[in-house]
């Protein structure tokens, strides 16, 4: 997996003080993707999963970890990110794992297969829904077009239906 980049700080990926991973390569091709260099799967550099985790776990500020892209959940990055999100959780017990995906929640569940099924089990918050160019509100917080949900994950799966998020 390609990584397009890192932030080791910041507040508007989420709520709380985050570390953010945004990782290469994403099949939506969103007109006014605001990250387009990153739906290239060749773009950026290569993710070194024990530098990363050593980054975050140096900083004492940080809550929890953003996942975002290019296309963090689909089937070319699903597996590295499952992997990462278990050793986050795994070196920072409570950290807090959002993630944005252009994947809407029903299509990820509709793949049921076990990396898919088991990386949403260990998401605390997922953005889901493609951006969409002419539902951009701006101002909107945590995402970036009004078709877009903020999905408390644990809450969608033990009630079987879509929780949003209160922001």
């Amino acid at each position: 997996m390609k990584m397009a980049g890192f932030y080791d700080e910041s507040i508007s990926n989420g709520l709380g003080w985050r570390a953010v991973l945004f990782v290469s390569g994403c099949p939506h091709n969103c007109p006014g993707c605001h990250n387009k260099e990153a739906q290239n799967f060749n773009y950026g550099e290569e993710f070194h999963k024990d530098e990363i985790i050593q980054r975050i776990k140096e900083n004492s500020i940080l809550k929890g970890v953003t996942i975002s892209g290019g296309e963090p959940l689909c089937k070319q990055n699903i597996g590295e990110v499952l992997d990462f999100i278990q050793t986050v959780k795994k070196e920072k017990p409570g950290f807090n794992i959002w993630c944005y995906s252009g994947y809407t929640l029903e299509e990820l569940e509709a793949r049921n297969d076990a990396v898919t099924n088991e990386v949403l089990k260990e998401i605390d918050v997922l953005v889901d829904g493609e951006f969409v160019e002419a539902k951009k509100v701006p101002g909107l917080k945590f995402r970036g077009s009004a078709n877009q949900r903020i999905l408390d994950m644990p809450k969608c799966i033990r009630e079987n239906k879509i929780v949003e998020v209160p922001v």
